[in-house]
């Protein structure tokens, strides 16, 4: 390069001896016949230094400034008056030939003209000397190095093939066109083949789960039967029911399908039945006794009261063995001397807790609060009656925050006694079902707290947002979005769209537009384009009844991916042939909105 010297650099050595013989179609190297030269005779090239040779004095800046008709050599003594030329030859490798006097080295007008004097890049504007080593493509003109006129070279643009080649490329309407090898000089017309990517791609599995799919769900002629046996085909195929993961996505199926026979609309109870259904077994959940500390006794106390001991109030040594009508006659001569507190105690002791908690009912809120806890106690930790209990006192059940772990078993159950059983306070439901959906989620169970948070009626979100709880149904948005946005997963959020408009027939989700267009270009890409502009213009009315300004990326890749496929709608190929320019009334109005948000 210009102005840099190193020393280092050297050529390498010739290894087929001194007549370079394995350049065959290229000049023969010309020794200089330099004074100075300590290597006389040797061929050039051979482990020779590259700042000696002297072609480089060429193009070094201090003999750029020869005046016109000298060559830029003529000061050294014992060279000869001849210039130094590169030919570009392949492997890259540049060898000197000489050139008459008058006319400047190459170098120093490949300088002139601005060009790079890398080896690489001098190899793309010079010509291949086999074909034509006086034909040099460049941009310098003899009158700007002061020599003689001489006619400019022509550029030529070398082939890109050497051989005729097949070409291909895809059509927007779901075909792959081959144009065949052929030679026109010779007379040989194009053959130009017309292949069908949905016959091509037949046995790929993505197409056949698209072709599956009776989309798109908002055409009249589609019955809701249809979709809900697609549901049951995914349930069968894709659930694998001896996973928790697999039943979890089981259950959102069948809560599609529930939500499309009941047009859109449920309660409580209609869920709190699914979710009793999809589960395995009914578990058996253990009664415990309760805590001494719980009813305000402590251990030794505990022990000094149990039977066989004397009661200090009645002065009777109860029997070991008490039936069920001598502990409640117990607590009746309790209440005959006034002994309410102790005859809490007693009723707790003896699982007598109707009595204690409507005695304790009509005390003071304190001990009726006392006597639940102590009745709550008896519980199994991960019973669903348990966290009923819980969230009838007003606090969030501690089934919310441990769900989803092995030993707290299964979280259905928990929220179908919330969903069936809900309290005064809706504020309170509503926290209790959002935190167990957040707790199912932080543990990877993604359907199970999508199902928390519909039942919740949390919206959808957008992906790449931390902040939102959900994107797609039954899909984590804090993954690649390439495993986000997979096919199942947004047919599957279609069908929840479509459920709900069958409740109202004006609903649409606006988060969910842009995958609907991913879904179109999946489609185009395996050759259904009539399915892909339907699906487009699902969206683009979606959009002029908003205002397509609000999303203004959105409205240009749907007009975009629609004027290459509207040729595929089946209404204008019944046209005849004069009458297909013409568009449908959604992308005129479509591409009328854009332009305009454009001018604004």
């Amino acid at each position: 390069r210009q102005g840099r010297e190193d020393p280092h650099w050297q050529y390498p050595a010739a290894s087929y001896g001194d007549d370079y013989t394995y350049l065959s179609r290229q000049q023969q190297p010309v020794a200089w016949q330099d004074n100075r030269d300590l290597r006389q005779g040797e061929p050039y090239g051979k482990s020779t230094n590259y700042q000696d040779q002297h072609y480089y004095r060429g193009y070094h800046p201090n003999l750029a400034t020869a005046p016109p008709g000298q060559d830029s050599l003529s000061h050294c003594p014992g060279s000869r008056k001849a210039a130094v030329s590169l030919v570009s030859q392949p492997g890259l490798c540049f060898l000197p030939s000489l050139q008459p006097s008058g006319q400047p080295s190459l170098l120093l007008q490949y300088r002139e003209s601005g060009l790079s004097s890398s080896s690489y890049e001098l190899s793309q504007y010079i010509r291949d000397g086999a074909d034509d080593d006086s034909m040099l493509w460049g941009t310098w003109s003899p009158a700007q190095a002061g020599g003689p006129l001489v006619s400019t070279p022509t550029p030529v643009v070398p082939l890109k093939f050497s051989l005729p080649h097949m070409a291909v490329c895809f059509g927007a309407r779901g075909q792959l066109v081959l144009v065949c090898p052929h030679r026109p000089a010779e007379g040989q017309l194009a053959h130009v083949e017309l292949h069908s990517l949905e016959v091509i791609l037949q046995d790929m599995k993505e197409l056949e789960e698209l072709q599956a799919f009776p989309g798109p769900l908002a055409r009249e002629d589609l019955h809701k039967v249809d979709v809900m046996t697609f549901c049951q085909q995914k349930i069968a195929t894709s659930c694998d029911l001896s996973t928790q993961r697999g039943r979890d996505s089981a259950l959102l199926w069948k809560l599609l399908i529930l939500l499309c026979r009941q047009n859109g609309s449920m309660v409580g109870s209609d869920t709190a039945e699914l979710l009793m259904q999809d589960c395995r077994h009914q578990e058996k959940y253990k009664r415990q006794n309760p805590a001494a500390n719980l009813i305000g006794l402590m251990d030794d106390e505990w022990v000094s009261r149990q039977p066989g001991t004397l009661d200090l109030i009645t002065g009777e040594v109860p029997p070991v063995v008490e039936t069920q009508a001598q502990i409640v006659e117990k607590f009746t001569k309790l209440l005959y001397y006034g002994r309410k507190k102790d005859a809490l105690v007693w009723a707790m002791r003896n699982q007598l807790w109707g009595h204690a908690l409507f005695l304790s009912s009509k005390m003071d809120p304190r001990t009726y609060s006392w006597v639940l806890n102590g009745f709550t106690s008896t519980l199994a930790t991960n019973d669903p009656l348990r966290t009923l209990f819980q969230l009838m006192s007003g606090r969030i059940p501690q089934a919310t925050l441990c769900c989803g772990d092995a030993t707290w078993g299964d979280w259905r159950p928990h929220l179908a006694a919330m969903l069936s059983n809900k309290v005064g306070d809706m504020e309170l439901n509503h926290r209790a079902i959002i935190t167990m959906g957040d707790a199912l989620a932080d543990k990877g169970a993604v359907e199970a707290a999508h199902f928390c948070y519909l039942m919740a009626d949390i919206p959808f979100g957008y992906f790449g947002v931390k902040e939102d709880r959900m994107a797609l149904l039954g899909s984590s948005h804090r993954q690649a979005f390439a495993q986000f946005a997979r096919t199942e997963v947004i047919q599957r959020m279609e069908i929840f769209e479509y459920c709900q408009q069958l409740r109202q027939p004006k609903f649409f989700l606006l988060p969910f537009q842009v995958y609907k267009l991913l879904y179109a270009s999946r489609l185009a890409d395996y050759g259904l384009p009539a399915q892909a502009l339907q699906y487009c213009e699902q969206i683009a009315t979606v959009l002029l009844g908003q205002d397509p300004a609000t999303h203004p990326v959105l409205a240009q890749q749907v007009m975009k991916l629609a004027e290459r496929l509207k040729l595929s709608d089946p209404l204008l190929l019944e046209m005849p042939e004069q009458d297909q320019t013409l568009e449908p009334d959604w992308l005129v109005q479509l591409r009328a909105c854009c332009r305009e948000w454009e001018v604004r």
